[in-house]
């Protein structure tokens, strides 16, 4: 894949080093003890298996045949029974015990694996979510979800089947090979070298399996995010499916995205009908070489060059080891699926994890407004709310600052303004001009390419980010809203978190206060259960004025420094936008307020109007200022209050060709973006 086709996910998943080494260092030190645990009960599980097969063919060759003296590996023969009776019946009893060892330590080891294998998990899922929410913005506005859901769900299962059943296969693998080997090697080396010579080709069809098969599960998995995506997006906007009748066209695009994921599977199964049933071939010719060459011996004499003695004890032990030695030797496969699985998931968990978090506290951040401002748990905000902007550029750039000389770039060009504690300011102009960008710098969404923002006389990137942003409170024109109660949804942030509780009678009858302040508490009381009742998924129960005045309440709760209403009252009817704008007005008489709005009559009692376009401050003044001025903001206003019928064709021209250019120009940065990324 060249460069400029790769996102940063990818360019940071293909710098992972050693991924499931990395795994057990950060994550599964932690566990170790409960790795130990596992690891110990699961060896003496598997040696306790050896005994039965031991002792059987001991107990033939002393017991029932006389061929030889009751002799047991490793046990001193004073502590053997000297009489036949005797020597039976201690023979039961080690084979009941061995059978008991080895259930009792099978649990044990269970127990143990399962709880070291989702302990990482866990960690690991946890660790990757939080480090998820720290990602810049331009992370955001760039990845898709559903693989972003990939990496956090699908990726982290992975590694726990992988902690879960290869890790733990692989030892009761090694255990089985070298136990049962030095079994045989000490019964009769001879034909311990006929039942082990498999071994050698199993070792190199192994290692050409996984080299083959490797590139395919990176695939695989590349195509999961892609197959999560198709499916997010159809489930999420299921309404705007229905009602544009095209639910034939989602179905094509996730069975093309299931097709894809198909393919690859079926890529990586291929390789795995030839290895698994190869790897069975060898062990079966393993054992039938064993038993053919070992029924020989005991009906013939030593075959060919063989020299040494085979009683019929032997070789039924030789026979029963030789298929406890079958099982595991066929398993090969699943562990080496298991593993390779596991080792593209990893990549793609680090590869998320390494993205860099370029929007943080800085080294010596200090809180803005002092002590007991650090977040919006706190019942005093004590941020003045005075805002600056000096000289401010901005240019979408993913993991690089953009040279601000690059005016192409640029989509924030040289603002520069002041807002004085309790001022309110407007932004208005076409879409697209900025207006949102410049606010979100503001709480530090995105960092300025140039210039910089400031709040009480401190640069915003040099405050803490968590005092920072409960002084502001935000309420953008696309709603927020998680699926619980309309409670839950107000108290959010403002008692979220935190021990105090949120069910008191004083917490409740806040969120009643700040819900009458957004002209949301009449709808809500009279639904079935008020503040308790259920909104769903993104607030879908709830019409786009009654999500919107949710929203306000919650902000109004937060009782912030500074405020930002980026066309807070944009879905709702013309008397409910009267009602909210008292609210609000109420509510910003004592803050900094800034609103973006595109209806220029809900503004215009601002104490500045800025009036952008292209990124850049093109007009300022009060309303009555920007009338007598006949620019812009005159022939927008004329245009809503029906004085003009439309735009000049000059004002809608900029703005065709502003939209073309600034997608075009924002896709030649990223790409530029991830390129310079590369050659570092």
């Amino acid at each position: 894949m060249a460069a400029d086709d790769r996102n940063a996910f990818e360019v940071y998943r293909d710098r992972v080093d050693r991924p499931l080494l990395r795994l057990f260092k950060e994550y599964g030190a932690a566990e170790a003890h409960w790795l130990v645990i596992g690891m110990t009960a699961n060896v003496i599980a598997r040696v306790a298996g050896l005994v039965p097969p031991v002792v059987l063919g001991v107990a033939i060759d002393a017991v029932f045949t006389g061929d030889g003296p009751y002799t047991l590996p490793g046990v001193p023969d004073a502590w053997l029974p000297a009489e036949s009776a005797a020597q039976f019946q201690f023979s039961v009893v080690l084979i009941v015990g061995a059978f008991v060892a080895t259930g009792v330590f099978t649990w044990i080891y269970g127990i143990a694996a399962n709880n070291f294998a989702h302990r990482v998990m866990h960690a690991v899922r946890t660790d990757s979510f939080d480090r998820m929410q720290r990602l810049d913005m331009t992370f955001f506005d760039d990845k898709q979800t559903g693989e972003v859901m990939s990496v956090l769900n699908n990726d982290a299962s992975n590694l726990e089947v992988f902690l879960d059943n290869a890790l733990q296969n692989s030892a009761r693998l090694g255990v089985m090979v070298v136990g049962i080997a030095g079994v045989l090697f000490y019964y009769n080396y001879e034909l311990a070298v006929v039942t082990l010579s498999a071994i050698p080709l199993m070792i190199l069809f192994t290692v050409w399996f996984m080299r083959a098969v490797e590139p395919r599960y990176v695939a695989q998995r590349s195509v999961v995010g892609d197959l999560n995506t198709a499916l997010e997006n159809a489930l999420s906007g299921v309404e705007l499916v229905k009602t544009s009748n095209t639910e034939a066209h989602e179905s094509d695009r996730v069975e093309t995205a299931s097709k894809r994921y198909f393919e690859r599977t079926m890529s990586i199964l291929r390789l795995n009908y030839v290895y698994r049933p190869g790897m069975e071939l060898f062990a079966g010719l393993a054992f039938a070489a064993t038993f053919a060459v070992g029924g020989y011996w005991l009906s013939s004499g030593p075959p060919g060059p063989f020299t040494t003695t085979l009683t019929v004890g032997t070789f039924v032990t030789f026979v029963l080891l030789t298929q406890q030695f079958v099982a595991p030797l066929a398993e090969v496969s699943n562990i080496v699926d298991q593993y390779e699985n596991a080792k593209a998931s990893s990549e793609r968990v680090f590869g998320l994890r390494d993205i860099p978090i370029r929007i943080a506290d800085s080294e010596g951040a200090v809180d803005l407004g002092g002590e007991g401002a650090v977040d919006l748990k706190s019942d005093e905000n004590e941020a003045s709310g005075a805002v600056e902007y000096d000289d401010v550029s901005f240019a979408y750039a993913e993991n690089a600052l953009v040279d601000p000389a690059d005016a192409d770039k640029e989509v924030i060009r040289n603002v520069s303004f002041a807002a004085d504690p309790g001022d309110t300011v407007a932004l208005v102009g076409p879409t697209g001009a900025g207006k949102s960008t410049l606010l979100k710098l503001l709480l530090r969404l995105y960092d300025v390419t140039g210039g910089a923002v400031r709040v009480d006389g401190r640069d915003v990137r040099d405050v803490t980010l968590a005092s920072l942003r409960s002084n502001v409170g935000y309420v953008a024109q696309d709603t927020t809203l998680f699926d619980g109660t309309i409670a839950e949804n107000i108290r959010y942030g403002r008692f979220t978190g935190i021990d105090e509780d949120v069910e008191s009678d004083a917490v409740r009858e806040r969120v009643i206060e700040a819900a009458k302040a957004a002209e949301a508490h009449e709808f809500i009381d009279s639904l079935p259960n008020g503040y308790e009742t259920r909104i769903g998924e993104r607030g879908v129960k709830l019409s786009g004025g009654q999500r919107q005045r949710v929203a306000i309440a919650r902000v109004v709760l937060q009782d912030p420094a500074i405020l930002i209403l980026d066309e807070a009252t944009s879905a709702v009817d013309t008397e409910t936008e009267m009602l909210i704008q008292r609210s609000l007005d109420r509510l910003s008489a004592d803050r900094t307020t800034f609103v973006i709005a595109h209806r220029l009559s809900t503004v215009t009692d601002a104490d500045t109007t800025l009036v952008l376009e292209d990124g850049e401050v093109v007009e300022r003044g009060s309303h009555d200022d920007l009338l007598a001025t006949d620019g812009l903001y005159a022939k927008l206003w004329g245009v809503q209050a029906g004085e003009i019928d439309e735009l000049p064709e000059e004002f809608v021209e900029r703005a065709r060709e502003r939209h073309v250019d600034r997608a075009v120009e924002r896709t030649r940065t990223e790409a530029s973006v991830e390129s310079e990324t590369l050659d570092d």
